[in-house]
């Protein structure tokens, strides 16, 4: 079954194609400046009863170097058949369309990535006949972007970041400098782009934040998670927040810490705890009385 991280990994190249020219220097490649682009068929089925999909399909045309095509494939855990599948997808999009392809795997965590990036060879050891190099996103490579000034200058880039490392203990700072850097942009484009954050941070712990963050830094926020974190209260979620960030970086709560926190209905102090939480590295730097 296709998750919502798997689908959020790849739409973001659908909706800002031009993101991939911006990870570039991250995986160590520079591919050209486009001239166009176009959202290409992800249908790579044959004749036969067989169907195959690439997740994202991208058609980029340069000035330098001509056109190429972007498959994109996000991938949430090791899968030894997937390889096997790759080469199928570039095989015969070149095949097809005559063009070079590149493929970029997206993954949410460093081993997935790692094994992701190895060679796949077809061919005796020797003489291999088609070798496999994609290109890989992740935690390992892409940049952990904890600055609003630098979220805004370049939103999509943040919210991939925001995906990648979502299992990564920085996560609660990406997303706080996300949130921020979307309040001075207009609805209509913040909302796609929390609705895909959340989309990618899936059922994982820091979804709860995230939730939190929308409710509390986007409070002219209409989207249909916005409104169902506001209206379980929002002091509540807050608090159900920050106990979910704590535990995600590891700290160990005594049982009088937690229960200050699950009690606390003051939305002020809560987010400052919250906001410390991200990034703080013991419990009395983020529990201070100022």
């Amino acid at each position: 079954m296709v998750s919502s991280p798997h689908e959020a990994m790849h739409r973001v190249f659908q909706d800002h194609p031009g993101l991939f020219t911006r990870v570039g220097p991250a995986l160590g490649v520079d591919f050209p400046p486009y001239t166009s682009f176009d959202v290409m068929p992800t249908d790579l089925t044959e004749t036969q009863p067989l169907e195959r999909r690439v997740d994202t399909l991208l058609r980029f045309d340069t000035e330098r170097d001509g056109p190429f095509l972007l498959a994109v494939e996000a991938q949430g855990k090791k899968d030894p058949g997937k390889t096997a599948s790759w080469a199928y997808y570039l095989s015969y999009l070149h095949s097809k369309h005559r063009l070079p392809p590149v493929l970029l795997v997206v993954c949410q965590d460093r081993a997935t990535a790692e094994w992701a990036s190895r060679p796949f060879r077809i061919g005796p050891a020797p003489w291999a006949s088609l070798t496999l190099h994609p290109l890989v996103a992740g935690p390992h490579n892409l940049p952990a972007i904890t600055d609003p000034a630098e979220a805004a200058e370049d939103l999509a880039l943040a919210v991939l970041a925001a995906v990648t490392h979502a299992k990564e203990p920085d996560v609660g700072a990406i997303l706080k400098a996300l949130s921020v850097a979307l309040r001075d942009v207009p609805e209509d484009v913040a909302d796609p782009l929390a609705e895909l954050t959340a989309q990618g941070l899936g059922k994982l712990p820091a979804a709860d934040l995230w939730r939190t963050l929308m409710a509390v830094d986007l409070s002219f926020y209409k989207s249909p998670i916005s409104q169902e974190i506001r209206a379980e209260g929002k002091a509540e979620g807050e608090a159900r927040a920050l106990l979910v960030v704590l535990q995600a970086r590891g700290f160990q709560l005594p049982a009088a810490t937690e229960q200050k926190v699950s009690e606390c209905r003051d939305s002020r102090t809560l987010n400052q705890w919250l906001s410390r939480a991200a990034t703080a590295d013991t419990l009395d730097e983020i529990f201070r009385e100022d």
